[in-house]
């Protein structure tokens, strides 16, 4: 009983935590939330409405190298249009210098590529049925992928850099071909093909399978069959692997990566549409260890032959490719004014910047907006002396406050105009993720978030990035601790980087190639969400119930 009343109490207080952040989603009357004014608080809590100005910001020459996950497919957003992503991967042996044995013999070469997947019932025979969890689009619409040998050396280092640095490769999305940058030339990968007749895989109508992978070993009474994962799994052709791999036993260039990689450069998986089929996109996980060409072969003397096998996994430089046909201009927004709406688009597209406290406001509340925002903000929240000084805590160097931040967060409305494709729960499973643009860095509100959850994103950080409310398409952005920082320690971290993630517990960054800006990273989650969004930015014609709002719930200290 007393396991039982302890579990309960745990419950009763996770549930008042809960309660305690999400009751600021109610909607209060915000009184005089135009003038802020000292003069203007009356009452020991309160709530107002802050400016900001969000604006586009379009994503161009992303690293797209050695991101945790890849894409490969045809995505058609309906409000956006279409991007096909195509596949550029080096090849390495798990092993070198190898001894094949006497006379060995190819059996068969498989490649396997697991799918992102969850078991969710079995079949008659006990066996899981699956669901592919990063399947985009139609589900029973084709590509055509024809996997070729690329003949371009994917190099390690940038020769370019005094430091020796490592080798980045951007995205070139805007380009009609299979393109790379590499930061001084394009690389089109089409024009470095090996073979291009001689494909090593080609499938004309790819559609991702969900059925588990059946593999049989032996005949008869000694057949043993298994089951694993749903996963692109294909056999290639036994000559050019034996030529490629067998043949070359005691050569150097089994002997170490290096050697390897610059004899076999790799691999290009190139994408191209069907006729009348809108396509499909599938997220692969080309770091999983069971992700490997495999070659199995049969070595030795008539009698006492036996079954080996050699495995090449895909370590080294691995990256899309892609290439947009985009229904929708994606431009840079105005920084000054703001943008009316807003494009949150994945992959190479679009994200958006909010500048906290930006412009001039009515502080005094005489009807003339003739004060910094920010400066109005933090004479608003900390504690003055009679010379007009900020007050410090004398040992830790701390601004003290005189209103202290309850709860403060972004609001954002996507645009009720959206283009859903005919699907009233396309955009249901939408999330945000906000970063710290001057850092490059998650918020501290989102650091300090105890709701991850790692097995499933869409309901992890559901603290400082609020979920889209499907009644009325509304996001939350907690910056509570944000603001913290700003008026405490001084910080002066007053931009915030929003974009659309299917994956918000990844928060790894990418380079932008030769920012002007103050963009230079963006969240490596976005390049791998092919989805997209349009809200509603803070520009003065946007309707004031749907604008962009910085919303701050504040207490008077006693």
């Amino acid at each position: 009983m007393k396991k039982t009343i302890n579990a309960l109490k745990f419950s009763v207080a996770l549930i008042l935590i809960f309660s305690a952040f999400f009751g600021c989603d109610k909607e209060f009357n915000a009184i005089d939330s135009d003038v802020l004014g000292p003069e203007n608080f009356n009452f020991a809590t309160r709530d107002s409405v802050w400016p900001v100005t969000a604006y586009n910001k379009k994503l161009d020459s992303l690293q797209v190298n050695n991101l945790r996950s890849i894409l490969l497919g045809i995505y058609n957003d309906p409000a956006y249009g279409e991007t096909k992503a195509s596949i550029v991967t080096q090849i390495t042996p798990t092993s070198f210098s190898p001894s094949f044995g006497v006379n060995p013999v190819m059996d068969s070469v498989i490649m396997s590529i697991p799918y992102f997947s969850t078991a969710i019932s079995t079949d008659t025979d006990g066996f899981p049925i699956y669901r592919l969890d990063s399947l985009y689009g139609n589900s029973k619409s084709s590509i055509k992928l024809t996997i070729y040998e690329n003949g371009y050396f994917l190099r390690d280092f940038d020769p370019s850099n005094p430091d020796d640095l490592t080798q980045n490769y951007y995205s070139n999305g805007n380009s009609a071909v299979n393109s790379a940058l590499n930061g001084s030339s394009v690389i089109n990968f089409d024009e470095h093909i090996v073979n291009i007749d001689m494909p090593i895989l080609n499938i004309d109508a790819f559609i991702p399978d969900s059925t588990s992978v059946k593999t049989s070993i032996g005949t008869g009474d000694n057949k043993v069959t298994t089951r694993s994962d749903p996963a692109f799994r294909y056999e290639l052709d036994k000559d050019f692997w034996t030529k490629t791999i067998i043949d070359m036993e005691g050569d150097p260039v089994l002997s170490n990566a290096n050697n390897f990689r610059n004899y076999f450069r790799g691999l290009y998986f190139k994408v191209e549409s069907n006729p009348s089929q809108e396509g499909n996109m599938i997220l692969f996980n080309l770091l999983n260890s069971a992700a490997n060409i495999t070659l199995y072969y049969t070595q030795g003397e008539d009698a006492s032959r036996s079954q080996s096998s050699y495995t090449l996994n895909f370590s080294g430089n691995r990256f899309n490719t892609f290439i947009n046909n985009y229904k929708v201009a994606l431009v840079n927004g105005d920084k000054d004014a703001g943008d009316a709406i807003l494009y949150l688009k994945g992959m190479q597209g679009s994200m958006a910047v909010v500048d906290l406290f930006k412009g001039m406001i009515d502080c005094d509340g005489d009807g003339v907006a003739e004060e910094d925002a920010l400066k109005c903000f933090i004479d608003t929240f900390r504690q003055i002396d009679n010379n007009g000084n900020y007050i410090q805590d004398p040992l830790t160097n701390r601004f003290l406050l005189k209103r202290l931040i309850n709860e403060a967060h972004l609001v954002v409305f996507e645009d009720e105009n959206i283009d859903n494709g005919g699907d009233e729960n396309y955009h249901l499973f939408d999330r945000i993720y906000a970063y710290d643009l001057e850092n490059n860095r998650p918020t501290i509100d989102y650091s300090i978030d105890q709701t991850e959850n790692s097995q499933d994103p869409f309901n992890s950080k559901v603290i400082s990035l609020v979920p889209r409310n499907p009644e009325n398409g509304k996001f939350k952005i907690r910056i509570t601790e944000h603001l913290n920082n700003i008026l405490i320690r001084d910080s002066t971290n007053t931009k915030i980087g929003l974009v659309m993630s299917t994956n918000v517990n990844y928060i790894d960054n990418s380079e932008i190639l030769n920012s002007e800006d103050e963009v230079t990273q963006v969240p490596s989650a976005t390049i791998l969400s092919p989805r997209g969004s349009v809200v509603y930015g803070s520009n003065d014609n946007v309707d004031k119930d749907k604008k962009l709002a910085l919303k701050i719930f504040f207490t008077e200290s006693k």
